[in-house]
């Protein structure tokens, strides 16, 4: 490659980078994953498209949806509150392994005798369409106010089951059906603990580091965090275990352990998922040939179909049963579970590794993919409504950074009051921080001054607080408390806890 081809890709990527940009506008009005558009323009720059491009390496898209897979993992885990997903974890973990195998089962029935193909392939169409879409989940539910419970489900089970779907997938595509059964369930049992015990390990130590090494620059914070989930992914892949499960716990530990400079690393992290996103779904776009998939539409809607209605909901009912979850959440469930790039990617497997028909399989995901994405991302809005499940917005979480003051064994603490924060009209001495903390600064229109006791705190103001390292959570966790209590926060119950009993009291009366 010359310069000057260097010189034209950079043109090419930057123009699609900002129309996939533009085109988020579009997504967020209608409400539909951003895949699909991302996907349209990747088939619009392709053969049969205005583009004439010509692309058809399996290889090459599977190994960049790897890698984009892992920064999507990583994004997702950063993201992820702990305490909302640690009540859904025993029915996630049942609806990524239990629920994974009946949705297989039933899908890889139904294709083998409704559109002919041998059970090996049957087999392969149902793992890659079994796993839910990470990227496809949470551009979908963290626009749509649905109660903590089912939101933790959804989030953490489309974390989780892209492992045991993946092992699948490779040992079908490989070796075809296997004999024993449970030399095959003992595999993915052992891929997943090695997984699960190094994405731990890494995610502690990182966070353990990086909290008590104050780096030189608050830039390098964000770099550190992103390199600290890769390195969990490689090393869970390198020691032959899950490294997508590694990344997602290691990213989840991260994100929740409160590190220096938070809202810069999450922001960087969204900003690398974005790019992950566009880069796969636009290379899996542009690996699709349109005018061979005519014969291929009945059978990805017969199976689909079959997925959906069928597969899906089994698969609920039959792994949260011990859980005796209400009838409308278990709809709710079985209808939330969304495809996206993560099928497509899994159905380069069998393309690179030779099996038979794996372009008719490729086509089949493929379609398979965008139509009930299109059918299922729009309305579950609406099905939320018709079952009630719409959760009342509560007020809005505080934006606060931290910063440590090394040699001053402290740090400095950067507050945003939101609009919907109950810390509106509240005084600077009504906020009762613990001894050892203070409001030093109020940054309020572009202009900042030291407030008194008696001064009105108001929405859009930032504050400075420092804290000494002793008390740096408490000071944290007290102003939280007043932005979701109000200043009575911790005397009349008020605050999360509150919050909480607030909505179970509301889940409560609608019956649920």
């Amino acid at each position: 490659m010359t310069v000057h081809h260097l010189n034209q890709l950079l043109l090419v990527c930057a123009l699609v980078l900002l129309v996939a940009v533009a085109a988020v506008r579009i997504s967020s009005r209608s409400g539909l994953p951003t895949l699909l558009v991302y996907l349209g323009i990747g088939v619009a720059m392709g053969q049969d498209g205005i583009g004439d491009v010509h692309f058809n390496s399996a290889e090459l898209t599977q190994v960049i949806g790897y890698a984009a897979l892992v920064v999507i993992l990583a994004e997702g885990g950063l993201g992820t509150k702990w305490k909302e997903i640690k009540p859904a974890l025993p029915a996630a973990s049942s609806l990524a392994l239990v629920g994974v195998a009946v949705s297989v089962g039933v899908t890889a029935t139904a294709a083998h005798y409704l559109i002919d193909l041998d059970w090996r392939q049957a087999l392969i169409v149902g793992a890659v369409v079994s796993s839910t879409d990470a990227a496809a989940v949470f551009s979908v539910l963290r626009k749509i106010p649905l109660p903590a419970r089912v939101t933790g489900i959804l989030e953490a089970e489309s974390g989780f089951n892209d492992a045991p779907v993946v092992i699948l997938v490779v040992a079908f595509s490989t070796a075809g059906p296997v004999e024993h059964w449970y030399a095959l369930v003992g595999e993915i049992a052992l891929e997943l603990a090695i997984g699960a015990a190094i994405g731990i390990a890494v995610g502690w130590l990182g966070s353990f580091g990086l909290r008590h090494v104050a780096l030189p620059a608050s830039g390098l914070y964000p770099i550190a965090v992103m390199a600290i989930a890769v390195v969990a992914y490689a090393a869970g892949a390198l020691a032959h275990g899950s490294g997508f499960l590694a990344v997602y716990l290691a990213s989840m530990l991260l994100g929740n352990a409160k590190l220096p400079h938070w809202p810069a690393t999450r922001g960087f992290a969204e900003g690398l998922g974005w790019i992950a996103q566009i880069g796969m779904f636009v290379l899996l776009g542009l690996l699709v040939t349109p005018h061979e998939m005519g014969d291929d539409i009945v059978p990805a809607l017969l199976v689909g179909l079959i997925l959906t209605m069928v597969a899906r909901p089994l698969s609920v009912i039959v792994s949260l049963a011990p859980f005796r979850m209400p009838w409308q959440e278990q709809t709710l469930l079985s209808w939330a579970g969304l495809r996206g790039a993560v099928p497509i990617i899994l159905a380069t497997i069998p393309m690179v590794n030779g099996v038979s028909d794996s372009r008719r399989i490729f086509n089949i995901v493929f379609v398979l993919v965008v139509v009930y994405t299109l059918i299922q991302g729009p309305t579950l809005p609406w099905l939320a409504r018709k079952l009630r499940l719409g959760a009342s917005p509560g007020a809005a979480d505080l934006g606060i950074e931290s910063a440590p003051l090394e040699r001053l064994r402290g740090h400095l603490l950067s507050v945003s009051i939101p609009e919907g924060s109950r810390m509106h009209g509240v005084e600077v001495g009504e906020l009762r921080m613990p001894p050892g903390a203070a409001v030093t600064l109020v940054v309020r229109e572009g202009k900042s001054f030291v407030p008194m006791p008696t001064t009105v705190l108001r929405l859009g103001d930032e504050l400075l607080v420092v804290a000494t390292d002793p008390v740096r959570d408490a000071a944290e966790k007290r102003l939280r408390a007043v932005g979701q209590g109000g200043k009575l926060a911790g005397w009349l119950g008020t605050g999360e806890v509150a919050t909480e009993n607030q909505r179970g009291h509301t889940a409560h009366q609608k019956g649920l």
